[in-house]
């Protein structure tokens, strides 16, 4: 036999080497299409003292996992999600930043950037209660008057040990404006997308239609290359909210 002719016989009755014309076109069909890219990008922070769970409520939101024992931030951290809301596919930055007072300098330049920013302290842990007048000054001095704020009382599986009564909580929350409260619980993964989505959905309600439809790609809010180095430190806002 010519080995020729061998190398271009098929077998018959259409086994394992044939390729049918049908079989081809539903290959083609399955096709993944390519995702669909993102509208646009917005940057929040996660701001609080050392040990309040800042990591655990980023990590379970985007990766949804939970570690018993996360190492302190040192500087800032970020990761990226992206999500589905009001008809936009938004690519969040979410930036973890140290609780630590020895980093505000570093940490204090990404407020700027940021479209809304997450205040997180320990429902059993008083001092980091205490805390959060501090973290408005900073609010206040760096971050921009647009900025959308969420109070959160994390650590709610450790009811026994509470230390902070939800009421407390929601009363510091009403007396900055335009604040929310909400209680959660990176551990059981409590409300902890609702913190997020919440915010975000806050986020989208304040921006103009015309920056939504048409000024994507002049906005603060278009894609950019994910930032290496912190912008420079603004100059502190004349405006101070009460707290």
């Amino acid at each position: 036999m010519d080995p020729s002719a061998a190398l271009h016989r098929r077998p018959a009755g259409g086994g394992l080497g044939a390729v049918s014309p049908a079989l081809s076109g539903g290959q083609a069909r399955r096709r993944k299409q390519p995702p669909r890219p993102a509208d646009f990008k917005l940057q929040v922070i996660i701001i609080g003292s050392r040990g309040v769970g800042k990591t655990s409520l980023m990590e379970r939101f985007t990766d949804d996992t939970f570690c018993e024992a996360c190492k302190s931030t040192v500087g800032v951290d970020f990761k990226i999600k992206t999500v589905e809301l009001r008809g936009k596919k938004i690519r969040l930055q979410i930036w973890d930043t140290a609780g630590q007072e020895r980093f505000n300098s570093i940490t204090s330049a990404y407020y700027r950037s940021a479209k809304g920013i997450i205040l997180v302290y320990d429902i059993t842990k008083k001092e980091t209660f205490d805390d959060l007048p501090k973290w408005m000054k900073m609010i206040d001095k760096y971050a921009s008057e647009d900025a959308e704020l969420l109070l959160v009382g994390n650590k709610l599986d450790c009811e026994a040990d509470r230390e902070i009564s939800k009421q407390q909580g929601e009363k510091f929350a009403q007396q900055i404006t335009g604040m929310r409260f909400c209680e959660a619980s990176a551990k059981d993964n409590f409300n902890v997308d609702e913190i997020f989505l919440k915010l975000v959905d806050d986020i989208l309600k304040k921006m103009p239609l015309d920056i939504l439809r048409n000024e994507l790609s002049n906005s603060i809010l278009s894609l950019q290359p994910e930032p290496e180095i912190p912008p420079e430190l603004p100059p502190p806002r004349p405006h101070v909210r009460c707290c």
